[in-house]
């Protein structure tokens, strides 16, 4: 029953394992962890291990070892590892952090020297000897790391080290084979990832084989495909390796690399992949011998696409058609060496023969071209494809190189209708070749002058280059699809330097210049010609105006005019009001309506000003209320009007004012005018302001004989007044419309003195106030 019990237990703790993959320090010796699990073969001998490094972990660890996939999805069944930190905590799943350190554990400088680095620690280290009876050995092996950080910058920026170095066992240099295939660039984090938003760019993302999330079968964030380290090898000779990974800086986020079980093996050395996305693919027509020879008795078998070339059988092999390749190299009938290779051929360039058309200045059927300028055409449009050169046969631009032209971007024809040959190359290298005649624009076109208007009269204008292309363009002679090209002077035109772009301005040549003018169309010239400009002067005006008129005289009219400052019967006139045409064609107009007013005036060059000419309404004042103040020691008048116009105020015979107000106004009657600023007309009213003499002098000389109050009028007429002495003796009662008081009582002279009044209007309004009597 026990022993039931403990079958039962190692099966479930098998199976609890299974779909990790789990590692082992102590399994096997650094000997046979490379004689008997990475390489075990025959057919490498004199396998000696020399040196095996790990960090010290007190006996209970290593940081090599042993590992098996478990059934799990890892690639390798198993093999090797070896870790910048514990073994342990390279077995999966990913769900712990593996950094660890040791005491005194240092880094390599074989590792820095190869890789070009430097400050490295906690190294581990598998070094050994071989001979091989081939001149190519290989391996594989997967890169895993912590520093693989999904979305994290530091991916950008950190990686720890590895390198597998070897060099023949008489030699101190090493060559590092763990490398980007294809290139020198060593296999680190930084140079194998996908892109990371906002930090890096993809970089050899094709060797990346993914993040890892906590499921994966290694406690590793990331890991790269499977790689192939290659080297070549003299046959039968002895070679020295050295399996290296390390941190570098610091012992934090470790990193191992993975070394298949049995991969370790002879191998054929066929050359590069030729491929169309490295631009080494081959051209049609082209083929490549690989070479699969091995010193010995050998039978070598050939492949295409996985199946046997039955015929082939020789150490080399001719390729002439794209294909998956491979060899298997039978030494001396006990040992096996294969090799592979990728052959792609790229397609030759997609070209089109065509027709380069020139201008012939002097119409003798030759001239210069810039044979480029074919090259859109020759290529459909292909960014990727270029004219390299240009030959005068096809045969030198196929295959010779005979007849070359020196110089394409401006060459002369030799004869009429001309053919040359451009050789397209792409990024392969594959040629094509293709036709370009070369023919004569014999198309006449005359342009009419290009006038413009001056208005400040020095001749000089500032032209807009897409303006004068648009009227070009516009002419009958000229087709729609054209483009055109100006220049200042004929040599600047056919020398194709200069061009004038932008604007120009014509300050050299007032009132007047030509330019030369180059038109082309789809990609060919069409003609050359002459532009003149033409600068007339514009009609000169007064400038614009305001004028009023008065709405109290309509429908009388007034008469407005252009401004034209010169004879009015050379020009053309037309009138708008409010933007509305008025159908009047003359120098000058009568209105009798506000608004704006705008005359435009043409020459016989059909040059036109504009001249405004705002016409306001006013309008003689209306007198809608006057109020007084009065009978206080600050008489006032305030006026109130209404009307269109603008209005000013006067007092009597007074100056005219702003304000409608008066101030200090003596008592009396007074005229108050209201005039319309802008000439429409003024009105005037009599206005009464009551008040009191403060003295009079009853002496008989005509003057301020009596008292009495001034200013009455029909609202004040009917004031009663009572008169008192300085004891309130009741002297006198006069009312507003009598002759007022003389200074007596009881028909005998009162002495000079002050009196009192008390003034009361029906209404029960009262004034009261003093005056003196001055004898």
């Amino acid at each position: 029953m026990k022993n039931a019990l403990f079958i039962m237990a190692c099966l479930w703790s098998l199976m609890s394992w299974s779909q990790n993959v789990t590692a082992d320090a102590f399994a096997y010796t650094p000997q046979e962890l490379i004689e008997d699990v990475l390489i075990d073969s025959d057919c490498i001998s004199n396998v000696v291990v020399t040196n095996a490094v790990s960090g010290n972990f007190n006996g209970s660890d290593l940081s090599y070892g042993y590992f098996e996939a478990n059934g799990s999805s890892f690639p390798f069944q198993s093999g090797i590892v070896m870790s910048t930190g514990r073994l342990q905590n390279t077995a999966g799943p990913n769900t712990s952090l593996s950094d660890d350190t040791a005491p005194n554990w240092i880094g390599d400088t074989d590792l820095e020297s190869a890789l070009n680095e430097s400050n490295t620690i906690n190294a581990t280290i598998l070094e050994f000897e071989f001979e091989a009876i081939a001149d190519q050995i290989s391996f594989r092996y997967i890169f895993a790391s912590e520093e693989y950080q999904q979305g994290d910058p530091n991916t950008c920026r950190y990686s720890d080290l590895f390198g597998f170095l070897i060099r023949p066992v008489n030699e101190t240099r090493y060559t590092n084979i763990a490398v980007v295939p294809n290139t020198r660039t060593p296999i680190k984090v930084t140079t194998v990832h996908s892109g990371i938003p906002g930090s890096c760019n993809p970089i050899n993302e094709q060797y990346f084989g993914g993040w890892n999330g906590p499921t994966a079968p290694i406690n590793f964030n990331g890991q790269t495909e499977v790689l192939t380290a290659v080297a070549d090898v003299i046959p039968n000779t002895t070679y020295h390796v050295k399996l290296v990974i390390s941190d570098e800086q610091n012992y934090r986020y470790d990193s191992a690399v993975y070394l298949e079980a049995g991969s370790f093996q002879l191998s054929s050395n066929l050359g590069p992949d030729l491929l169309i996305a490295q631009n080494t693919a081959l051209c049609a027509d082209e083929s490549v011998q690989l070479d699969a020879f091995q010193p010995g008795n050998n039978m070598y078998k050939w492949f295409r696409n996985g199946t046997e070339l039955l015929t082939e059988t020789n150490a080399t092999f001719t390729v002439t058609q794209p294909g998956n390749y491979a060899v298997e190299v039978n030494i001396d009938g006990t040992c096996f060496s294969t090799g592979k290779v990728t052959i792609e051929y790229a397609p030759d360039p997609i070209v089109s023969n065509t027709t380069l058309i020139a201008c012939d200045l002097d119409l003798n059927g030759f001239t210069t071209y810039n044979l480029f300028d074919a090259e859109t055409t020759i290529t459909n449009g292909d960014t990727q494809l270029s004219a390299d050169s240009f030959y005068n046969t096809f045969i030198g631009a196929e295959q010779t190189g005979n007849g070359l032209i020196t110089n394409p971007s401006n060459y002369n024809n030799t004869s009429i209708l001309e053919t040359v040959y451009a050789r397209i190359t792409n990024s392969n290298g594959c040629i094509s070749v293709a036709e370009i005649i070369l023919d004569i624009a014999n198309n006449p076109v005359n342009l009419a002058p290009f006038t413009s208007c001056d208005t400040d009269f020095d001749g000089i204008i500032n032209f807009d280059i897409s303006e004068l292309e648009s009227y070009v363009i516009s002419q009958p002679d000229v087709p729609n699809t054209a483009s055109v090209s100006f220049f200042e002077t004929q040599t600047d035109m056919e020398n194709q330097t200069n061009e004038v772009s932008g604007t120009y301005e014509n300050t050299n040549s007032p009132n007047s210049v030509t330019l030369f003018v180059q038109i082309r169309d789809n990609g060919n010239c069409y003609a050359f010609t002459t532009l003149a400009l033409q600068v007339f002067d514009a009609p000169e005006l007064i400038p614009d105006e305001s004028i009023f008129y008065c709405l109290n005289e309509f429908p009388n009219t007034v008469f407005i005019n252009s401004g034209v400052q010169q004879n009015p019967s050379n020009f053309t006139y037309s009138w708008d009001l409010n933007g509305l045409d008025l159908n009047l064609n003359t120098n000058q107009i009568a209105i009798n309506e506000t608004g704006v007013y705008t005359v435009f005036v043409t020459n016989t060059n059909q040059c036109t000003s504009i001249r405004n000419i705002e016409v306001l309404p006013s309008n003689i004042p209306t007198i809608d209320d006057i109020v007084v103040v009065d009978a206080s020691s600050n008489n006032t008048i305030t006026v109130f009007v209404s009307g269109e116009g603008t209005y000013e105020y006067a007092l009597d015979s007074g100056t005219f004012q702003n304000s409608p107000t008066f101030t200090n106004v003596s008592a009396g009657v007074h005229t108050i005018t209201v005039n319309d600023i802008n000439e429409c007309g003024s009105v005037s009213q009599d206005v009464s302001v009551l008040g009191f003499p403060k003295f009079f002098t009853p002496n008989g000389d005509g003057m301020n004989d009596v008292w009495k109050p001034l200013g009455v009028n029909t609202k004040t007429n009917k004031l009663q007044i009572s008169i008192f002495d300085r004891y309130g003796k009741l002297i006198k009662q006069i009312n507003a419309s009598n002759s007022g008081w003389n200074g007596t009582y009881k028909g005998q002279q009162l002495g000079s003195d002050d009196y009192w009044y008390r003034a009361v209007l029906p209404n029960g309004k009262e004034y009261l106030g003093h005056f003196s009597l001055v004898r």
